[in-house]
């Protein structure tokens, strides 16, 4: 229990902390293949570590979608001598957090740590990467958890219009799998496919390392080597390229609710495009600003078609997306999908006011710095960094990045992205006859 108490008085210290801090980004040696990022800081006695893998849903193989979601919910589930109830035992014996999260492209790990349990903390993720036990009970136990969550996601109009988008744009690409899989693929994996797709993806190629906290270079290598020492050097073929995308027009999928959710989206830009910071101002000031975007602007504002409307770029590995969602009443769906259209029509025809690029420059530099306020915020961020191949000194060079942008740069990286005529739309719920109503302030 000290260690319990110890921790949750290091983690609201931590809340209290000044908003940033210098980050002095460091590489540490560790074989090739593998990228270790490292930023020493003794403020609090505590080591945060986040951690990526080539095993993301990508590389589900036909049939078994949700595979690797499943396995990365199995990594606390028991390893080496111990079964899943002593294994967390241990862990939280020792104040250790472990989590895990899969995307479309890594399984991402994270490890928070009082420095004093660093050592064991280290051991029990190596054991549970190289040695997870994967028993049968533990496997039908997570299994349910996964089906009940598939369940529950079949009710929510936000999560069925995402489903629906990504079956659509991506269409026999991996990347339209659902993360987590669906009932019947998820009923179809076996112990024998958890431990093949563990001991092909859980490895060394392609390991992308970010530690911050109380550790010097020195302790910190054999603590990664306790991690990722034992971990196979097997490199899994790659994502396959994506081909044709999108599903231009309105796709509809029923349900009974009283507010249908939407989805839309269109190509993107990969993340080592030229254009994309100039793309990621435009998404602010698109999308991306919250209340003082356009489209919020003109969707919420203007007419008050909905509460909220926002959009992101989404770089994955092998395509782009702009990425957008809406909630709307039935009889407005269709009026609000027509001003996002127009609303991207105009801003890729005149591009941005020299108030909205000012004040986009403004928010996106000043907000950076709350992004390396913890140890834990700067592990995670540095590990993005990593999987996006992005230069270590990106910490430093960003905000002059943002700030070169012109109004130039914007309209031409808007001309790129936002073309409604070929635009995705997926709707959860049900569509009314087209209503439209004047536009009004509120």
């Amino acid at each position: 229990m000290k260690a319990h108490r110890i921790f949750s008085a290091l983690l609201f210290a931590l809340a209290l902390a000044p908003a940033a801090h210098a980050v002095d980004v460091k590489n540490v040696a560790f074989g090739k293949g593998r990228e270790v990022w490292f930023v020493e800081d003794h403020t609090l006695p505590m080591i945060s570590m986040v951690v990526s893998f080539p095993a993301g849903s990508g590389y589900d193989p036909d049939g078994k979608d949700g595979l690797a979601a499943f396995a990365a919910d199995m990594l606390n589930e028991g390893a080496g001598k111990y079964d899943s109830t002593a294994y967390q035992t241990a862990l939280s014996d020792r104040a250790v957090r472990l989590g895990t999260d899969t995307g479309r492209d890594e399984m991402v790990v994270s490890l928070t740590t009082l420095t004093e349990n660093a050592p064991e903390a280290f051991r029990l993720l190596g054991l549970a990467l190289a040695h997870a036990r994967f028993d049968q009970s533990a496997i039908e136990r997570v299994r349910g958890q996964i089906l009940a969550g598939i369940e529950q996601s079949e009710e929510d109009p936000g999560t069925v219009a995402a489903r629906g988008f990504y079956r659509a744009f991506f269409r026999k690409h991996p990347y339209a799998h659902s993360i987590t899989g669906e009932r019947e693929t998820v009923a179809a994996i076996g112990q024998a496919d958890l431990r093949a797709f563990a001991q092909s993806h859980w490895v060394k190629s392609g390991l992308k390392i970010a530690v911050a906290g109380d550790v010097d270079q020195a302790a910190l290598k054999p603590l990664l080597n306790q991690a990722f020492g034992a971990l196979p050097a097997t490199v899994p073929a790659p994502v396959p390229p994506v081909g044709d995308v999108g599903a231009v027009g309105m796709h509809v999928i029923a349900m009974p609710v009283p507010q249908p959710n939407v989805v839309f989206g269109m190509v993107g830009m990969l993340r080592s495009d030229p254009d994309f910071i100039p793309a990621y101002v435009a998404n602010y000031i698109l999308g991306g600003g919250g209340f003082s975007s356009r489209l919020t602007d003109q969707v919420r504002e203007k007419r008050g078609l909905t509460y909220d409307i926002d959009t992101g770029l989404v770089p994955y590995r092998r395509a782009g997306l702009v990425l957008g969602q809406v909630a709307s009443k039935r009889e407005s769906v269709r009026q609000a999908v027509q001003v996002i259209r127009d609303t991207m029509k105009d801003f890729a025809a005149n591009g941005p006011t020299d108030k909205e690029l000012a004040d986009a420059k403004t928010y996106l530099t000043g907000s950076w710095p709350l992004a390396f306020a913890s140890d834990e915020g700067i592990a995670a961020q540095l590990n993005v960094f990593q999987n996006e191949n992005l230069p270590m000194d990106y910490v430093d060079t960003r905000n002059d990045l943002v700030n070169a942008v012109t109004a130039d740069d914007v309209q031409r990286a808007a001309k790129r992205l936002y073309n409604p005529s070929k635009m995705t739309v997926v709707v959860a719920g049900s569509i009314g006859p087209q209503k439209t109503a004047p536009a009004h302030k509120r």
